[in-house]
Protein backbone atom coordinates (compact mmCIF):
# COMPACT_ATOMS: atom_id res chain seq x y z
CA UNK A 1 0.00 0.00 0.00
CA UNK A 2 1.10 3.51 -0.30
CA UNK A 3 1.35 3.88 3.65
CA UNK A 4 4.01 0.42 3.44
CA UNK A 5 5.56 2.66 0.53
CA UNK A 6 5.83 5.71 2.94
CA UNK A 7 6.99 3.65 6.01
CA UNK A 8 10.03 2.82 3.45
CA UNK A 9 10.85 6.14 3.40
CA UNK A 10 9.64 6.94 0.15
CA UNK A 11 7.84 10.43 -0.29
CA UNK A 12 4.58 9.76 -1.76
CA UNK A 13 2.43 13.12 -3.00
CA UNK A 14 -1.21 13.49 -4.09
CA UNK A 15 -1.97 14.74 -7.66
CA UNK A 16 -2.19 18.55 -7.07
CA UNK A 17 1.61 18.20 -5.98
CA UNK A 18 2.80 16.29 -8.72
CA UNK A 19 1.03 17.87 -11.44
CA UNK A 20 2.78 21.21 -9.73
CA UNK A 21 5.94 19.68 -9.82
CA UNK A 22 5.99 18.47 -13.42
CA UNK A 23 4.22 20.98 -14.90
CA UNK A 24 5.33 24.06 -13.07
CA UNK A 25 1.66 25.19 -12.95
CA UNK A 26 -1.82 24.69 -10.58
CA UNK A 27 -4.79 23.17 -12.39
CA UNK A 28 -7.49 25.65 -12.08
CA UNK A 29 -9.99 22.17 -12.65
CA UNK A 30 -8.88 20.57 -9.81
CA UNK A 31 -8.38 22.98 -7.02
CA UNK A 32 -10.36 23.37 -3.93
CA UNK A 33 -10.93 26.06 -1.34
CA UNK A 34 -9.73 22.92 1.10
CA UNK A 35 -6.36 22.94 -1.02
CA UNK A 36 -5.85 26.70 -1.20
CA UNK A 37 -6.06 26.90 2.80
CA UNK A 38 -4.34 23.64 4.26
CA UNK A 39 -1.56 23.77 1.34
CA UNK A 40 2.05 24.50 2.03
CA UNK A 41 2.21 28.16 0.27
CA UNK A 42 0.17 31.25 -0.46
CA UNK A 43 1.64 32.61 3.05
CA UNK A 44 3.47 36.23 2.73
CA UNK A 45 6.43 36.10 5.33
CA UNK A 46 6.58 39.65 6.14
CA UNK A 47 10.35 39.43 5.96
CA UNK A 48 10.03 37.76 2.37
CA UNK A 49 7.80 40.54 1.53
CA UNK A 50 9.98 43.30 3.10
CA UNK A 51 12.68 42.55 0.88
CA UNK A 52 10.89 41.99 -2.48
CA UNK A 53 9.61 45.69 -2.02
CA UNK A 54 13.24 47.00 -1.08
CA UNK A 55 14.98 44.95 -3.61
CA UNK A 56 12.08 46.41 -6.53
CA UNK A 57 12.61 49.86 -5.31
CA UNK A 58 16.33 49.90 -5.26
CA UNK A 59 16.22 47.76 -8.55
CA UNK A 60 14.12 50.31 -10.63
CA UNK A 61 15.61 53.42 -9.40
CA UNK A 62 18.92 52.00 -10.46
CA UNK A 63 16.94 51.16 -13.75
CA UNK A 64 15.85 54.33 -14.20
CA UNK A 65 19.12 56.13 -13.59
CA UNK A 66 21.52 53.74 -15.65
CA UNK A 67 18.72 52.94 -18.72
CA UNK A 68 18.26 57.10 -19.27
CA UNK A 69 19.94 57.30 -22.32
CA UNK A 70 18.30 54.23 -23.75
CA UNK A 71 15.45 55.99 -22.41
CA UNK A 72 16.15 59.09 -24.58
CA UNK A 73 17.42 57.11 -28.06
CA UNK A 74 13.91 54.44 -27.88
CA UNK A 75 11.93 57.93 -27.76
CA UNK A 76 14.06 59.88 -30.81
CA UNK A 77 13.02 56.66 -32.34
CA UNK A 78 9.41 56.12 -31.91
CA UNK A 79 9.06 59.78 -33.18
CA UNK A 80 10.83 59.00 -36.83
CA UNK A 81 9.38 55.92 -37.04
CA UNK A 82 5.38 56.43 -36.46
CA UNK A 83 3.10 59.43 -35.77
CA UNK A 84 1.70 59.68 -32.36
CA UNK A 85 2.77 59.87 -28.42
CA UNK A 86 6.08 58.15 -27.13
CA UNK A 87 4.92 56.47 -24.01
CA UNK A 88 1.20 54.88 -24.01
CA UNK A 89 -0.79 54.89 -20.46
CA UNK A 90 -2.85 52.18 -20.12
CA UNK A 91 -5.47 51.20 -16.94
CA UNK A 92 -4.51 48.17 -15.46
CA UNK A 93 -5.91 46.27 -12.84
CA UNK A 94 -2.81 45.75 -9.43
CA UNK A 95 -2.99 44.67 -6.44
CA UNK A 96 -5.95 43.61 -4.41
CA UNK A 97 -8.16 44.80 -7.75
CA UNK A 98 -7.01 48.54 -7.25
CA UNK A 99 -6.51 49.82 -10.47
CA UNK A 100 -3.36 51.84 -11.91
CA UNK A 101 -2.14 53.73 -14.95
CA UNK A 102 0.34 51.31 -16.26
CA UNK A 103 3.46 52.91 -18.72
CA UNK A 104 4.99 52.05 -22.27
CA UNK A 105 6.69 52.74 -24.93
CA UNK A 106 4.16 52.78 -27.56
CA UNK A 107 4.62 49.68 -29.80
CA UNK A 108 1.35 50.29 -32.00
CA UNK A 109 0.21 52.89 -34.16
CA UNK A 110 -1.76 55.38 -32.45
CA UNK A 111 -5.21 54.81 -34.01
CA UNK A 112 -4.76 50.61 -32.72
CA UNK A 113 -8.35 50.92 -30.62
CA UNK A 114 -10.07 52.68 -32.64
CA UNK A 115 -12.19 49.80 -33.06
CA UNK A 116 -12.23 49.01 -29.42
CA UNK A 117 -10.63 46.84 -27.13
CA UNK A 118 -8.63 43.65 -28.51
CA UNK A 119 -6.67 40.90 -27.30
CA UNK A 120 -3.04 41.63 -28.48
CA UNK A 121 -1.54 38.61 -30.31
CA UNK A 122 2.40 38.51 -31.35
CA UNK A 123 1.42 38.57 -34.63
CA UNK A 124 -0.71 41.72 -34.24
CA UNK A 125 -0.69 43.78 -37.58
CA UNK A 126 -1.37 47.01 -35.23
CA UNK A 127 2.43 46.85 -33.99
CA UNK A 128 4.38 49.42 -36.19
CA UNK A 129 8.23 48.19 -37.57
CA UNK A 130 9.75 49.37 -34.56
CA UNK A 131 7.21 48.76 -32.32
CA UNK A 132 8.12 44.56 -33.00
CA UNK A 133 11.62 45.35 -32.31
CA UNK A 134 11.08 46.95 -29.09
CA UNK A 135 8.76 43.87 -27.96
CA UNK A 136 10.96 41.17 -29.08
CA UNK A 137 13.69 42.72 -26.69
CA UNK A 138 10.62 44.00 -23.92
CA UNK A 139 12.31 47.17 -24.18
CA UNK A 140 8.43 48.19 -24.63
CA UNK A 141 8.62 47.76 -20.54
CA UNK A 142 11.01 49.85 -19.46
CA UNK A 143 9.31 52.84 -18.40
CA UNK A 144 7.04 50.10 -16.17
CA UNK A 145 9.93 50.45 -13.90
CA UNK A 146 8.62 53.72 -12.74
CA UNK A 147 5.55 51.46 -11.70
CA UNK A 148 7.94 49.57 -9.99
CA UNK A 149 9.62 52.89 -8.00
CA UNK A 150 5.68 54.37 -6.89
CA UNK A 151 4.88 50.70 -5.17
CA UNK A 152 2.19 50.06 -8.07
CA UNK A 153 4.07 46.72 -9.19
CA UNK A 154 6.72 44.59 -8.77
CA UNK A 155 10.23 43.28 -11.04
CA UNK A 156 8.57 40.16 -10.90
CA UNK A 157 4.67 39.46 -10.80
CA UNK A 158 1.60 38.45 -12.52
CA UNK A 159 1.82 40.68 -15.57
CA UNK A 160 -1.72 43.32 -14.96
CA UNK A 161 -4.53 43.13 -17.46
CA UNK A 162 -6.93 45.88 -18.48
CA UNK A 163 -10.33 46.25 -16.43
CA UNK A 164 -12.33 45.15 -19.37
CA UNK A 165 -10.76 41.45 -19.66
CA UNK A 166 -10.53 41.19 -16.01
CA UNK A 167 -14.41 41.25 -15.52
CA UNK A 168 -14.35 38.97 -18.38
CA UNK A 169 -12.21 36.81 -17.25
CA UNK A 170 -13.52 36.92 -13.70
CA UNK A 171 -16.62 35.25 -14.21
CA UNK A 172 -15.42 32.52 -16.86
CA UNK A 173 -11.98 31.33 -14.67
CA UNK A 174 -12.41 30.10 -11.00
CA UNK A 175 -9.88 31.86 -8.70
CA UNK A 176 -8.72 34.23 -11.49
CA UNK A 177 -9.02 36.84 -8.22
CA UNK A 178 -5.74 35.10 -6.42
CA UNK A 179 -2.95 36.52 -9.40
CA UNK A 180 -4.03 39.93 -7.72
CA UNK A 181 -3.18 39.04 -4.10
CA UNK A 182 0.10 40.00 -4.89
CA UNK A 183 1.62 42.82 -7.20
CA UNK A 184 1.53 42.54 -10.99
CA UNK A 185 4.75 42.23 -12.16
CA UNK A 186 6.91 43.72 -15.49
CA UNK A 187 8.14 39.92 -15.43
CA UNK A 188 6.87 36.94 -14.68
CA UNK A 189 6.82 32.76 -14.45
CA UNK A 190 3.74 32.88 -17.06
CA UNK A 191 5.63 35.13 -19.10
CA UNK A 192 8.90 32.81 -19.26
CA UNK A 193 6.62 29.70 -19.38
CA UNK A 194 3.56 30.05 -21.84
CA UNK A 195 3.29 32.83 -24.94
CA UNK A 196 0.60 35.41 -25.52
CA UNK A 197 -2.65 35.10 -24.00
CA UNK A 198 -4.67 35.68 -27.10
CA UNK A 199 -8.17 34.32 -26.03
CA UNK A 200 -9.66 32.51 -22.77
CA UNK A 201 -8.35 29.01 -23.47
CA UNK A 202 -4.85 31.13 -23.26
CA UNK A 203 -5.68 33.24 -20.17
CA UNK A 204 -6.91 29.70 -18.42
CA UNK A 205 -3.23 28.65 -19.06
CA UNK A 206 -1.61 31.62 -18.10
CA UNK A 207 -3.55 31.86 -14.65
CA UNK A 208 -2.53 28.78 -13.40
CA UNK A 209 1.25 29.98 -13.80
CA UNK A 210 0.20 32.68 -12.46
CA UNK A 211 -1.35 30.59 -9.26
CA UNK A 212 1.47 28.51 -9.55
CA UNK A 213 4.17 31.97 -8.68
CA UNK A 214 1.74 33.12 -6.06
CA UNK A 215 1.58 30.25 -4.19
CA UNK A 216 5.57 29.70 -4.04
CA UNK A 217 6.86 33.14 -3.97
CA UNK A 218 9.75 33.42 -2.64
CA UNK A 219 13.26 35.52 -2.95
CA UNK A 220 14.83 32.49 -5.22
CA UNK A 221 12.19 32.30 -7.68
CA UNK A 222 11.90 35.68 -8.47
CA UNK A 223 15.55 35.51 -9.20
CA UNK A 224 15.24 32.68 -11.29
CA UNK A 225 12.56 34.42 -12.80
CA UNK A 226 14.70 37.43 -13.84
CA UNK A 227 17.74 35.26 -15.01
CA UNK A 228 15.09 33.15 -17.07
CA UNK A 229 13.97 36.48 -18.32
CA UNK A 230 17.08 37.86 -19.70
CA UNK A 231 18.07 34.22 -21.31
CA UNK A 232 14.47 34.80 -22.80
CA UNK A 233 15.32 38.29 -24.28
CA UNK A 234 18.38 36.94 -25.30
CA UNK A 235 17.53 34.18 -26.91
CA UNK A 236 14.62 35.14 -29.05
CA UNK A 237 12.57 32.20 -27.27
CA UNK A 238 9.24 31.96 -24.65
CA UNK A 239 6.42 34.05 -24.66
CA UNK A 240 5.52 37.09 -22.61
Amino acid sequence: SLLDVKSMGIEVVDGHRLYEDECGRLSVDELKPSFLIFSSGFQRKPMTMFLKRLGDFLGALLGLIVLAPLYGLIALAIRFDSPGPVFYRQTRVGHHGYPFVLLKFRSMRADAEADGVQWATADDQRITKLGRWLRTLRLDELPQLYNVVKGEMSLVGPRPERPHFVRDLQKDIPYYDLRHTVRPGITGWAQICFRYAGSLEDSLMKLQYDLYYVKNLSLWLDVRILFRTVRVVLCGEGAR
